[in-house]
């Protein structure tokens, strides 16, 4: 092991993306410490963790603390990720982004800054909604300093550019650094909150809420959830592609056999995180306007009360269609059968063209229905466990280990992980070194 990361830092490149990723996160965590001017951060966490939980639990996870301590970074990534959402769907039902997604990198530049855009309006948008309902709650003087527009402007302000901030922090860490921007900076704020997660469970255990063996069987369920995800991420369905013999100019290529490898789940996390975000949507609109002499409102309030069975049973069903939008967006069997057609492969058994792609439609279908239905039951994971009367005490905390190391939480933390791996493998082996991964095997 230490070998291995003795040859990781004898790689200029590979050393310079590690410190550059770390810089970044650590420039990411002290923002997420950062107070918005104006709010007292102390009374409104009080407040917060009293009066509401539940659904902004997740939120906060999402922006890796930084909701409950209302600091710059507030609003964290979910209005990126909301507005990735909406362009994906939009690009279903209007030809013309539909066109945009298959001219390659010019077209999808173009949606990147469609998307930008969109980013904006909606942290304008929830910025100050989230203003709003601060200066609309009975406990507001002690939280706020000076009501008015000019506090809803400041805290509007301020949202908006700490997500655009985080925003490009993102696109460095992609260009710059290792992995994918975005999924290391939810990645870093999960991961941040384990420690005060631990210590919660402590201080619970301390205050006779807990016992150590329900302790223990927590610890065992979540090791299980952690090899399952992993597990899951690593599991493919080779489909065995052959070449015949090719004549190029003088040369003569021969016979060659390889494989197109499709995941158990070929959409990743990204439906976990989309549902995440729409499932938010309505429920927080109604929490803003609490109190308002609208009944219908406390309605839709209580129907999309986090952990409810009917809450439960929409974020899984939500899972599910985003994990299928996903893999037809990402995944094109009839543009896969062409490709093969015109480089003169083809699958044994099975004609080139429409045979070969109804063919593999078929199988990303099979392997869609498994990887939804993990990933719907990783998402209800930790409300399920909630519902067991031994773990209720882990319920309501926005520190609680069930939301921080269960579910989503672990299938976002190991998706990351492993993708970090392996992007450090490839470095380590374009240089003739021994990774984790060969390391692991032998």
């Amino acid at each position: 092991m230490f070998k291995i990361i003795s040859n990781i830092f004898q790689i200029a490149e590979l050393r310079r993306r590690i410190i550059f990723t770390m810089l970044a996160v650590v420039v990411y965590r002290v923002g997420s410490h950062i107070p918005t001017p104006g709010i007292d951060p102390t009374a409104l966490l009080s407040y917060i963790s009293t009066a509401q939980g539940g659904l902004l639990t997740i939120m906060d996870l999402f922006s890796g603390g930084a909701l409950f301590r209302f600091s710059i970074l507030a609003l964290g990534i979910m209005p990126y990720i909301s507005a990735s959402i909406i362009m994906q769907l939009l690009g279903i039902v209007i030809p013309a982004l539909e066109r945009l997604q298959k001219e390659g990198e010019t077209g999808r530049k173009k949606i990147n800054q469609y998307v930008r855009y969109l980013t904006l309006i909606l942290c304008l948008v929830q910025s100050t909604a989230m203003a709003s309902w601060i200066q609309s709650i009975e406990e507001g003087s002690m939280i706020y300093m000076e009501p008015g527009v000019g506090f809803i402007l400041l805290v509007a302000v301020t949202a908006t550019a700490g997500t655009l901030f985080l925003m490009w922090l993102g696109d460095q860490i992609t260009e710059s650094g290792l992995g994918n921007g975005i999924s290391i900076i939810i990645f870093a704020g999960i991961v941040a909150r384990i420690p005060v997660g631990v210590y919660d469970v402590i201080q619970k255990k301390n205050t006779q809420y807990l016992s150590s063996l329900v302790i223990v069987l927590f610890f065992i369920i979540f090791a299980i959830v952690i090899f399952c995800v992993v597990y899951e991420e690593s599991g493919q369905r080779r489909i065995p592609v052959q070449y015949a013999k090719r004549v190029v100019g003088r040369k003569v290529y021969g016979a060659q056999a390889t494989h197109i490898p499709f995941k158990i789940n070929p959409s990743g996390v990204i439906p976990i995180i989309f549902a995440s975000a729409l499932i938010a949507i309505p429920s927080q609109i109604a929490s803003l306007t609490r109190g308002v002499a609208w009944p219908w409102l406390d309605t839709i309030l209580g129907f999309f009360s986090y952990g409810n069975w009917a809450y439960i049973a929409l974020y899984g069903f939500l899972v599910i269609m985003f994990a299928y939008v996903y893999t037809s967006v990402q995944f094109n069997p009839d543009e896969i059968a062409d490709n093969l057609k015109r480089s003169g492969g083809f699958i044994p058994g099975y004609r080139p063209g429409t045979q070969t792609a109804e063919y593999l439609k078929g199988v990303l279908g099979r392997i869609t229905i498994g990887g939804a239905l993990f990933l719907a039951a990783i998402a209800i994971f930790p409300d399920l466990m909630t519902k067991i009367p031994v773990f209720t005490p882990f319920k309501g905390s926005q520190n609680s280990l069930v939301y921080l190391m269960g579910g989503t939480s672990v299938m976002i933390s190991v998706s990351v992980a492993v993708e970090l791996i392996k992007q450090i493998e490839t470095h380590l082996q374009m240089h003739n070194y021994d990774g984790f991964l060969k390391k692991a095997r032998r």
